[in-house]
C-alpha cells in the first residue's frame, strides 16, 4: 500500500476538505474590504492575490495577504500530517485547489504562488530554500516576477525527487502544472515581450 493510501480514505477525504476550506479563504479580498478599499477584483488584474493587492498602494496589506495565503497552505498540511504523510499531501492539494478555485467566489481565485510556497514550507523547508534561491536569482537578473515563479515551481518537483521525496514530488508536479495553467496570460505576455517587469511603472 502506498503512503498516500495508508491512512485510509476517510482520513484522506477529511484532510482534502480541511485543506480546501482553509485554501478557499480569500484573504486578499477580505483584507482590502476591511481596510475600506472595496473589492480588489475591480482593479488591476482582478486577482485576489498579493500582487494585485499591492496595486492598491498598501504594501502592508499586500504583505499580510502574502503571509495569510502562504499560511493557509502550511497550517492544514501540518494539522493533517498528524494522521500521516498521505493526509498531509491531501491537505496540501486541497489548500491549493481552494485558493485557485474558491467556491465562495464562483471558483475564481488566485494564481497560487503564495499557497504553493506555504505547502512547500510544511512538507520540505529545504526545497523551499532552493525555490527561494531560484526565484530571487531570476527575479534579480531578469526583473520578471512571473518568470521567476514559473521557473522555481517547475524546478520544485525535480528537486524533491532528487532528495528522495517521491510522494511529495508527485504532489508538486500537479501543483506546478496547475500554477503554470493559471499563469497562461503571463506566459503569453512573456512570449510577446509585454509582461511587466519588477519595479516597472504603469
Amino acid at each position: 500500500m502506498t503512503p498516500l493510501l495508508a491512512a485510509g480514505w476517510p482520513a484522506l477525504i477529511a484532510a482534502l476538505v480541511l485543506g480546501y476550506a482553509c485554501g478557499a479563504i480569500p484573504f486578499g479580498l477580505i483584507l482590502t474590504k476591511v481596510a475600506g478599499l472595496g473589492d480588489v477584483r475591480t482593479i488591476g488584474s482582478g486577482n485576489i492575490g498579493a500582487t494585485n493587492v499591492l496595486r492598491t498602494g498598501r504594501k502592508g496589506l499586500a504583505a499580510a495577504t502574502l503571509l495569510c495565503d502562504a499560511l493557509k497552505g502550511t497550517l492544514p498540511v501540518l494539522a493533517a500530517g498528524q494522521w500521516g504523510e498521505g493526509p498531509a499531501l491531501a491537505a496540501g492539494l486541497g489548500a491549493f485547489l481552494g485558493h485557485l478555485f474558491p467556491v465562495w467566489l464562483g471558483f475564481k481565485g488566485g494564481k497560487g504562488v503564495a499557497t504553493f510556497i506555504g505547502v512547500l514550507l510544511a512538507l520540505s523547508p529545504l526545497t523551499l530554500a532552493a525555490f527561494a534561491a531560484i526565484w530571487l536569482g531570476l527575479a534579480f537578473a531578469l526583473k520578471y516576477s512571473s518568470l521567476a515563479a514559473l521557473a522555481a515551481s517547475a524546478a520544485t518537483p525535480v528537486i524533491l525527487w532528487a532528495l528522495g521525496h517521491g510522494g511529495v514530488a508527485a504532489l508538486f508536479l500537479v501543483l506546478a502544472a496547475l500554477l503554470w495553467w493559471k499563469h497562461a496570460p503571463n506566459i503569453r505576455r512573456l512570449a510577446a515581450g509585454t509582461e511587466g517587469r519588477i519595479g516597472q511603472k504603469g
